[in-house]
């Protein structure tokens, strides 16, 4: 059971069922409409009298989403997202700059070593660029090792 001074309007809906209220009741109990539950419930915004009425029935202070903690997660999601299309794009770009290569090398065998090197080249860019980019040795990684390491000490 939730046990909170403050809550989040995620928690509406729990502590709703938790009460075995419906949201009917909880309309009546509050003197909004049960559409106002609904959207609440189904996470949008709600207004100040809104609140204020919850918080009056659920005898709690009701906190309005964490809006600052909410935008750091859709940051850190769309910065990951562009991450992943800027490897994309780099990958698309070996790949069209080895076409004529393979061609050149197709027709003549001396330029297989021209192509060796470009596709050598390419696979260093992007081992790169995937190291720089994306969190292989993150904070996981590091505890593990540390636990390895030390473990007997």
């Amino acid at each position: 059971m939730i046990k909170l001074d403050t809550i989040n309007l995620r928690d509406i809906k729990k502590m709703r069922l938790e009460r075995h209220w419906s949201q009917d009741q909880l309309a009546e109990m509050s003197g909004l409409s049960i559409r106002t539950i609904q959207r609440i419930e189904n996470g949008e915004n709600a207004g100040l009298e809104s609140l204020k009425a919850l918080a009056a029935v659920f005898e709690i202070n009701i906190a309005d989403s964490d809006k600052k903690q909410e935008m750091e997660q859709v940051r850190e999601e769309e910065a990951y997202v562009q991450k992943v299309k800027g490897f994309y794009k780099l990958l698309v770009i070996a790949i069209m700059s080895l076409v004529v290569p393979v061609i050149l090398a197709i027709e003549d065998t001396a330029n297989w070593s021209t192509l060796a090197w470009i596709f050598l080249s390419w696979v260093v860019i992007l081992t790169v660029y995937s190291l720089n980019m994306f969190e292989f040795f993150g904070e996981e990684w590091k505890s593990k090792l540390i636990k390895r390491k030390f473990k007997n000490k």
